[in-house]
């Protein structure tokens, strides 16, 4: 994917809609960039409870459109069972892609995870972009919500409540994004939450 490629009209106003105002993350093997979907660390069975991690968000999946735009979030984030009190020492990745069609023409971002909370199956995580095919993008802290229902989940993001690039604010807190409210395209949904237990404090003696 290149930089001076333009897609069509209707479907660069979309992707400005999305890109231009703080970007996200997707499919890096629909980008053109090189990546790979990331894998789940793993853990030995004997280890697990005691290595369990204090929250995740793992996965990826492309959203629900009427068009031909091919929109896909991946999400590689993790809170150390170590850092439970902390989730803005999450570490991790997330990749964003917005095509006009399958293989066409749109824009990508890629960057590092710097906050993640999860109740249930429902995660909320934020992260700083650290590539683009948009340059004006790199940097910006962008936000991400995702509701883990199986092969129906939904996702939501940060600048949805803007819809352009025109009111969007510079800066944003950690953890801060919107409500879930995309559909997941159907069969395509594999997003997997790790409910973070809350470290609620214990009562004095």
């Amino acid at each position: 994917m290149s930089r001076t490629a333009t897609p069509h009209p209707r479907a660069i106003a979309v992707a400005a809609a999305l890109l231009l105002t703080v970007g996200a993350a997707g499919a890096a093997v629909a980008s053109g960039d090189g990546g790979e979907r990331p894998a789940k660390p793993r853990v030995h069975a004997g280890d697990q409870a005691k290595k369990r991690e204090a929250a995740a968000l793992t996965g990826s999946a492309k959203m629900y459109r009427k068009t031909t735009e091919d929109v896909t979030f991946t999400f590689d984030a993790h809170l150390a069972a170590e850092d439970t009190r902390d989730p803005s020492k999450a570490t991790g990745t997330f990749h964003f892609v917005h095509l006009d069609r399958p293989g066409g023409k749109g824009g990508w971002a890629k960057g590092r995870i710097d906050c993640l909370m999860t109740g249930g199956k429902v995660a909320t995580a934020t992260g700083v972009i650290t590539g683009s095919n948009f340059k004006e993008m790199k940097g910006k802290r962008v936000g991400f919500t995702v509701d883990d229902r199986g092969r129906n989940d939904r996702v939501g993001y940060s600048w949805a409540a803007y819809g352009a690039t025109q009111g969007q604010p510079d800066t944003l807190a950690k953890c801060a994004s919107s409500a879930p409210y995309e559909k997941v395209r159907k069969g395509t949904g594999d997003f997997d939450v790790v409910p973070w237990k809350v470290p609620y404090p214990e009562p004095q003696d």
